[in-house]
């Protein structure tokens, strides 16, 4: 039986209909056949011996020796600090020039390794670069938002497979982005109180969408998913911005987001997959209506005419059912 829901969040609404997973290549996509990956490519740029073809690292772990992790700047950025940042009016069209930054996040030396195979430690390591190339870049006050995401996989939009993730500043605030931050403020104002932390408790509460938890994460799939084995991660702790995540946190965060994706691996067989982390843009640090957040949507389905003319996405798979199967698999083993 299909049914309507909204997010709490975003007010978006979805289609579940369960009945749609009985047409063909629903839900459980295997990823396509690919060559075998190497540990190591001569022409790989982010390889460990290739440095010299990416820009001096801005960071890099461990400060002495081989470097495990490291960020440098992107050398085909779409954004840049040699633009200008202003705001243009030309009749009443806007434009604003292209001023920002991009930093890639190198995540291991190794050519075939993904977060979902590193051991939780190196996962840690590499939410510490996140964290302070994050606190290096909030203080530009040209800064409008800072967004960190990771595309795993060609349907994912990666466009090198050496393992990475970014990290971009704009300096400006997207509708989408605003949008949340508008629906969370109008209910501060109604009820006192963060929206995101009242979705956290009710999710707590009824229990059947939730994935796994520990001392400061709690792990669900989404009353409202818009696709199936959607996952976000939760700070338990309120704070509206990752740069705010505490050495403890950091370490944990690393366990956790090894262990969803190690599940997502091992279900999945390896899909392709957008990880966003959701924070709060740079105007407000301290706020009490915003809570950040990572999302993980793995790349099982492809928005249609329908989706694309009403934002309704339709997912097949209940959200229920989606966190069932992934509190019950075991996470793929670690690389070696």
């Amino acid at each position: 039986m299909s049914e309507m829901r909204q997010d709490m969040i975003s007010k978006e609404w979805v289609v579940i209909a369960p009945g749609r997973a009985k047409r063909p290549n629903q839900n459980h996509q295997p990823a396509e056949t690919r060559p075998p990956i190497p540990q190591h490519r001569a022409d790989c740029p982010f390889c460990r011996g290739n440095e010299e073809q990416t820009p001096p690292s801005l960071l890099s772990f461990p400060a002495d020796g081989p470097w495990e992790t490291r960020v440098v700047p992107n050398k085909f950025a779409a954004l840049n600090h040699d633009e200008e940042c202003c705001h243009v009016w030309t009749g009443k069209f806007l434009r604003v020039g292209g001023y920002g930054s991009g930093d890639v996040v190198i995540e291991t030396p190794r050519h075939d390794l993904s977060p979902a195979l590193l051991p939780p430690r190196h996962v840690a390591q590499i939410l510490e670069a996140w964290r302070l190339r994050y606190l290096a870049l909030m203080d530009d006050p040209r800064h409008a938002l800072i967004t960190i995401f990771r595309n795993h996989g060609p349907k994912a939009g990666t466009s090198l497979e050496h393992p990475h993730s970014q990290i971009i500043v704009t300096p400006v605030v997207p509708p989408n982005v605003r949008n949340q931050i508008d629906q969370a403020v109008r209910s501060f104002d109604t009820y006192g109180s963060c929206l995101f932390c009242a979705m956290l408790e009710e999710e707590r509460c009824e229990k059947v969408r939730i994935v796994l938890e520990t001392e400061h994460f709690t792990v669900f799939c989404p009353f409202a998913s818009r696709s199936p084995y959607e996952v976000r991660i939760f700070p338990r702790r309120h704070s509206c911005f990752y740069g705010s995540v505490t050495p403890e946190e950091v370490l944990d965060l690393g366990e956790v987001l090894r262990t969803v994706l190690g599940k997502l691996h091992r279900h999945l067989d390896n899909p392709d997959y957008n990880l966003i982390v959701r924070s709060h843009p740079l105007e407000s640090r301290a706020n009490r209506h915003y809570h950040w957040y990572i999302l993980i949507v793995p790349k099982l389905a492809t928005p249609a005419g329908f989706e694309l003319s009403t934002g309704i996405y339709i997912n097949s798979l209940k959200p229920e059912d989606a966190a069932a199967v992934l509190r019950d698999v075991e996470p793929s083993e670690i690389a070696t």
